[in-house]
């Protein structure tokens, strides 16, 4: 489950926590394939997807301008390694 999923009514610290959960809980969920790299690309993807998530509730939600400005920048660098990773394991499948 992504952030764009899940209900944001009252978002705050117990929000962004959930989505760290989330996050912890997709990770937990997959399953090794024994290829370390393979591993590591499909939980780094996971990883920086978390980040991305963690972003659009503070772009969405946060009040202060210059967090939400550096929440667009995270999200914009962690877009470009997720589809690295995207990429690299299309590639390998």
């Amino acid at each position: 489950m992504r952030l764009g999923d899940m209900q944001c009514g009252n978002a705050g610290t117990h929000d962004m926590q959930a989505t760290m959960m989330v996050g912890m809980k997709s990770r937990q969920s997959k399953q090794a394939s024994g290829d370390i790299d393979k591993d590591f690309a499909m939980m780094m993807k996971l990883h920086h997807q978390q980040a991305v998530d963690m972003a659009a509730m503070e772009i969405a939600h946060g009040k202060l301008p210059a967090i939400k400005t550096m929440a667009r920048r995270i999200s914009a660098a962690q877009m470009s390694k997720i589809g690295a990773f995207v990429a690299w394991l299309a590639k390998r499948k």
